[in-house]
């Protein structure tokens, strides 16, 4: 009789055992993030505690019975819970959200990088409660009763389900109300509703609605300045990858992890904040014309960045990416993405150290010089990105021991994450010192270094790993990222700018990604109608017969 049952299963018990497994398993994360939001209650009703996966198990009963029906619900039930299962993995291990900033980051993100999170606690995660339950579910014979009898006892079952979830409603409203209200990034942990709605939307903006009409911006633009320039300026952007400031000695770290860069006396701008946590939107963001608050990503793609602003202007520009790609921002100049198939030792066949950039950026200077433009060369390095940190730097920038040579990182102790993190960081700033190294060699150009991250990147601080929490509640090693300027006196002088002043940015507040768009137009001396001085960082800096202005 016991065997019988599980042969042969109605669908409102097999509806309820999917909505009982995907709340008792799948959204342990939610549970964790409850019970450190109710560790911080002065009082907390037990009652209420208990009915938390009372009401998710029946919501989830009533939810999951729309789509259970007769050849839909195991091909269904058995794809959203593969989906699951990983998105689980990734937010009990990792507290990674998936919200639609994390959804565009997974849908741009390359082969070679998705491999980088395989690991055994991943395949065992996914074997377990992925595949284990699909295959079960696929086994199991469900009782699909005539289609009349069907219907009635799923609306009673509903309804059932209903009243129990507005009964809880009614009852502790009050309750609900004052822990969402404090906990709101709660509801970003239910699995499977919160990720499908972001999956929906994401969908939704980038492949169902009409494409927007295409903005060009800052036509205007063209080079003004009355300082003195016997020589091009040359300006190269390094742009960093998942790198946090607190990291950077430049900051106040205690370990020694900027001894290249050291000699060169670089500025260190003080608390800069990002634009986002991950780069599908915090690179795009960081180039834009919109600012954080308004950054929407759909616009910035039907819309001139400030890349194209300074091609208007007749600045000579170049992108060359050993990252995931620029995200649409470089699409309109000269740019290469460095083949990681390549012959060179800096490269294996799924990532290239970054020292390949350096090699291509001496190459792309021993070029001789076609005109006699202002040049911005932008260098897109993979810098610290995770979760394999091991493998961003050579066996001979390991000076942190004992590091951590593996992809589950949440498997490693503190020391070893850390210690291996300070490495790319060290790496980077070698790779830092030796752009700076080539500039200083050239003739042709005034030449000037920016270093400035994407993001940053948590390492097990509050149970966070990785990067991509939604910004309303992103902790400051995501957010909190390095940017170094080095400006020597040629360039300072050839920008009309006063160098005792570029010394003191350091002390500078304020700054975040909305103010680079700005701050490169007027580096470059650009007069145009879409240049906003406030937000300029150097505006103060620059002796008043030099500046540029809007018109």
């Amino acid at each position: 009789m016991g065997s019988a049952v599980f042969k042969s299963l109605s669908v409102n018990r097999v509806t309820f055992l999917l909505a009982l497994f995907f709340v008792m398993v799948f959204n342990l994360p939610f549970f964790s993030v409850v019970k450190r939001g109710l560790e911080h209650q002065s009082h907390v009703d037990p009652i209420f505690v208990a009915t938390i996966p009372v009401f998710l198990v029946a919501l989830f009963s009533a939810i999951f019975s729309l789509f259970s029906f007769r050849y839909l619900l195991k091909p269904f039930f058995i794809l959203l819970i593969l989906l699951s299962s990983s998105v689980f993995f990734a937010a009990f291990k990792y507290g990674v959200v998936f919200d639609t900033g994390m959804i565009e980051n997974t849908f741009e993100t390359n082969s070679a990088e998705a491999l980088t999170y395989l690991n055994w606690a991943s395949v065992l995660n996914f074997l377990l409660s992925g595949l284990l339950p699909a295959a079960l579910l696929y086994k199991v014979k469900i009782d699909y009763r005539p289609i009349g009898k069907e219907l009635l006892r799923k609306l009673m079952f509903i309804g059932g389900n209903l009243l129990v979830v507005g009964v809880i409603a009614f009852v502790f409203m009050q309750n609900y109300a004052s822990f969402l209200r404090n906990n709101v990034e709660a509801k970003r942990y239910i699995i499977p509703t919160y990720f499908i709605g972001s999956a929906a939307k994401y969908i939704n903006q980038h492949y169902l609605q009409a494409p927007l009409q295409y903005r060009q911006l800052g036509t205007d633009a063209k080079v003004v300045t009355t300082a003195p320039q016997t020589k091009p300026q040359l300006l190269v952007m390094v742009v960093g990858e998942t790198a946090r400031a607190m990291n950077y000695q430049y900051y106040g770290y205690k370990r020694e992890t900027n001894p290249y860069t050291a000699k060169y006396d670089l500025q260190a701008l003080p608390d800069v904040q990002s634009c986002g946590t991950a780069t599908a939107v915090s690179l795009p963001c960081m180039f834009s014309r919109m600012g954080r608050q308004d950054y929407d990503g759909r616009r910035a793609k039907a819309q001139d960045s400030i890349v194209d602003v300074l091609n208007h202007a007749g600045i000579n520009l170049a992108w060359y990416d050993n990252d995931s790609g620029c995200k649409g921002v470089c699409d309109r100049v000269t740019n290469q993405i460095i083949d990681i198939h390549m012959e060179s030792p800096f490269c294996d066949g799924q990532f290239c150290k970054d020292q390949v950039l350096v090699d291509k950026l001496k190459q792309v200077l021993a070029e001789p010089v076609t005109n006699n433009a202002n040049r911005l060369i932008v260098l897109h390095i993979i810098g610290s990105h995770g979760p394999t940190y091991y493998l961003r730097y050579p066996d001979e920038y390991r000076k942190f021991t004992p590091d951590c040579p593996r992809s589950d990182i949440q498997n490693c102790s503190r020391e070893e994450l850390l210690n291996t993190y300070d490495n790319t960081i060290l790496y980077t700033d070698y790779i830092v010192s030796e752009v700076i190294g080539a500039l200083e060699q050239q003739t042709k150009y005034s030449p000037a270094m920016m270093y400035l991250s994407d993001h940053g990147e948590s390492l097990g601080e509050k149970g966070l790993y990785l990067h991509g929490s939604p910004y309303s509640f992103a902790p400051k090693e995501q957010t909190t990222v390095p940017w170094l300027l080095w400006m020597p006196e040629p360039f300072v002088a050839a920008n009309g700018m006063k160098a005792d002043c570029i010394t003191s940015l350091s002390a500078k507040s304020g700054i975040t990604h909305d103010n680079l768009f700005d701050s490169l137009l007027g580096l470059f001396n650009v007069q145009t109608s879409v240049y906003e001085q406030d937000k300029d960082i150097f505006a103060t800096c620059r002796n008043s017969a030099a500046g540029v202005s809007a018109h």
